[in-house]
């Protein structure tokens, strides 16, 4: 259980790194230096690549070790794309309940999300920012798109790190997350499947640009 511990401690500091721009897309990882920075075993910083691996945050390359994943524009928008679609379903399964419980989960993340939104923090605002996508697929109770979410969190952490050294705009995200939430409110899919375009597509396609550019003036 101890080494279970570490190995979570572990992923959870690179994770923070990569968030905070500390380790940055394409930046190489080696056993040895984690193992000293981290004064953890190099079988214990092992297994925890090995799952930040898995989760797709890290990439294996031959004979070259491990580096933080790098997403090219096509596999942003493909992410962009897959996601808008199972968001889409889980939005329709919250409202599917006529309770008012699923969507109470998603209100509860999005409550949490506003009151932190200006933390200086950018850990703490990335937590809370997965946390609130996260809901969507947990109040959906879909058990396939929970299974789905580990892998889906890596990328989305490696979009978000690209995007924040690329753009900072804490307004704009508040907005369009809000946004959200607003057409969950209203029942109207039409209205949900527009904010989502406007939340993962559109900003897809902003960030993209913005890459493409940088690699111009490169």
């Amino acid at each position: 259980m101890a080494s279970v511990s570490r190995r979570d401690a572990v992923m959870k500091e690179i994770r923070r790194a990569i968030v905070v721009g500390t380790l940055k897309p394409g930046d190489k990882l080696t056993e040895v230096k984690l193992s000293s920075m981290l004064n953890v075993s190099r079988p214990t910083i092992r297994e925890a690549l090995t799952q930040l691996a898995q989760e797709g945050l890290l990439v294996q390359e031959p004979y070259r070790g491990l580096r933080v994943a790098t997403l090219r524009p096509s596999e942003i928008m493909d992410i962009a794309k897959a996601r808008t679609a199972l968001d889409m379903l889980a939005a329709a399964t919250i409202l599917e309940d006529t309770t008012g419980r699923r969507l109470a989960i998603v209100e509860a993340a999005w409550d949490e999300y506003r009151r932190i939104a200006s933390y200086p923090d950018p850990a703490v605002l990335h937590e809370a920012h997965i946390a609130f996508h996260r809901s969507f697929w947990v109040a959906s109770e879909n058990v396939l798109l929970l299974r789905f979410w580990p892998v889906t969190e890596a990328h989305l952490t490696i979009a978000l790190a690209q995007d924040q050294a690329a753009r900072a705009d804490p307004a704009r995200a508040l907005e369009v997350h809000e946004q959200l939430v607003r057409s969950m409110r209203s029942g109207d899919m039409e209205a949900i499947e527009a904010a989502f375009a406007a939340h993962t597509l559109d900003s897809a396609e902003q960030l993209i640009k913005l890459l493409e550019q940088q690699e111009e003036t490169a």
